[in-house]
């Protein structure tokens, strides 16, 4: 009886350790599991810091510059109410349902025809330029900005970066029309011994109805060549097109630069001085400075406001980053082109046909702040989203977003994966801050919107841009993107 008891104690044990190690080992493959195909963070690293924090990480390549959002604690822009006062998420959002029209309008052929289109004429040195009062692409809200030296000797200006776009501008004096508010002194042309005005008869100056829809006007006195640019919110620029020297870093110039000396300014701004436009027509900055820098730049945004990224031009040296083909448009537009196969999420393909993204194509636009995506696509996306988020309270639906959660009781955060699937064999991995957008711990919002239809334009957004390193091969057609190009 007692080696029967014994037995069954031995076996009692045995059994009990089979399932603990069972168990334990199912656990593991659980966790990791999980890890692979979830995003685990803390909730309260979805709000930005109130102070400034410069990135451990990123490039520190010879032509760097330092990429800030305009509206974090790192920006000089808000500094002491000088600026006109920041934008409310719902402001930005909307200002993007806006840039988005303007984007989709483009492969529309009846817009390309500003006949219909009401125009604004507005005087300058005796002369005049007309502006269509719609079709603008607006100047980007909730963006990012840069700080270059212009004139000799050099003025510091912050001007914000777009791929969107093509002209660079900044205010002049003596601001004959008029100047908005900016944190940086007013370019003064009077001042710098390397300014120059491009005459109504250079080949230059024809180059602005391509790169604004604008025709130039000319002046009467001086035969200056005068750009007219107008964006989707009603702010505009007028003023000389120029050339000056440009200084990118204290080691990098660039002489002759064309851009636009902008005498009347008018619209909502917000503190940069102007915009560096790193589009592909041939005034933008990239095909200007293309013998020096070869077409090629990359960027990291960072994953907060609170945060800073860099832009740098030329070559990278980052073995991780993986090229995807970015064909130039049949249209001539200049945005950049990109292949989306598909999404997955969770580690799983999603069920989506490859022909929703291709029947329209897909650009990236550093300047369009939410991705945009077809309807048939995103309701795809959002329904396997909110299965894998079931477990988290529902919140109010805000702008642009249908999905949001009340995280305020959260404290540790699981994450479905979601990744973008391009030609080329290319996965970008979107982080935490490029997959929920936070208007406050009780509202954070899946960070994608739909189209109007499947036929529209996809637009991948800065939001889903966070944190990669995206590198721009201009003249080699190609598209690339690297993890933890920073914080």
């Amino acid at each position: 009886m007692a080696f029967k008891m014994s037995h069954f104690f031995l076996v009692s044990i045995a059994v009990v350790l089979f399932l603990f190690f069972f168990l334990q080992n199912s656990f593991a493959i659980e966790t990791t599991w999980e890890e692979r195909h979830h995003h685990l963070v803390q909730t309260s690293s979805l709000l930005p810091s109130s102070s400034c924090s410069s990135s451990t990480q990123g490039s520190k390549r010879k032509s760097t510059l330092d990429v800030v959002h305009k509206h974090g604690p790192c920006s000089q822009l808000n500094n002491n109410g000088k600026a006109n006062s920041v934008e409310t998420h719902s402001d930005i959002l909307n200002n993007d349902k806006e840039r988005i029209k303007y984007i989709q309008s483009k492969l529309l052929s009846s817009s390309n025809n500003n006949n219909n289109n009401k125009m604004k004429e507005i005087e300058l040195d005796s002369s005049s330029a007309n502006l269509p009062a719609k079709s603008a692409l607006p100047f980007g809200y909730g963006n990012y900005y840069v700080v270059v030296g212009l004139g000799t000797p050099k003025r510091n200006l912050s001007l914000a970066f777009d791929t969107g776009s093509d002209l660079t501008w900044t205010q002049c004096q003596p601001c004959a029309g008029s100047c908005y508010k900016q944190i940086d002194e007013i370019f003064d042309p009077s001042k710098s011994t390397s300014y120059n005005n491009i005459t109504c008869t250079s080949p230059d100056c024809t180059q602005l109805l391509s790169a604004t829809e604008i025709n130039p006007g000319c002046s009467r006195s001086t035969k200056a060549c005068i750009y007219g640019i107008r964006y989707g919110d009603g702010s505009f620029s007028v003023g000389y097109f120029s050339s000056e020297q440009l200084t990118v870093t204290p080691t990098d110039t660039i002489e002759n630069f064309l851009f636009g000396c902008g005498q009347d300014n008018e619209g909502l701004f917000i503190g940069v001085a102007g915009l560096l436009g790193l589009g592909r027509h041939p005034i933008s900055f990239v095909q200007q400075t293309s013998q020096k820098y070869d077409k090629t730049f990359s960027y990291c945004l960072p994953s907060t406001s609170s945060g800073v990224g860099y832009l740098t031009f030329g070559s990278t040296n980052n073995n991780d980053v993986s090229y995807t083909s970015s064909p130039t448009a049949s249209h001539g537009h200049s945005f950049y082109y990109i292949d989306i196969l598909g999404i997955t999420l969770n580690g799983t393909q999603l069920p989506i046909s490859s022909s929703l993204f291709s029947s329209a194509g897909a650009i990236i636009d550093s300047g369009t702040v939410i991705t945009r995506l077809p309807p048939t696509v995103y309701a795809t996306l959002r329904d396997s989203f909110q299965k894998g988020m079931s477990k988290y309270p529902r919140a109010e639906p805000f702008s642009l977003f249908d999905t949001c959660y009340d995280l305020s009781g959260v404290e540790d955060l699981s994450i479905p994966q979601i990744n973008f699937v391009l030609a080329g064999g290319v996965t970008v991995e979107l982080v935490v801050p490029g997959i929920l957008y936070t208007i406050s711990s009780k509202q954070v919002c899946l960070a994608f919107a739909a189209n109007r239809a499947d036929t529209d334009l996809t637009v991948f957004g800065n939001v889903q841009q966070k944190t990669l390193e995206v590198v721009y091969d201009v003249g080699g057609g190609r598209i690339g993107f690297g993890s933890n190009g920073c914080n």
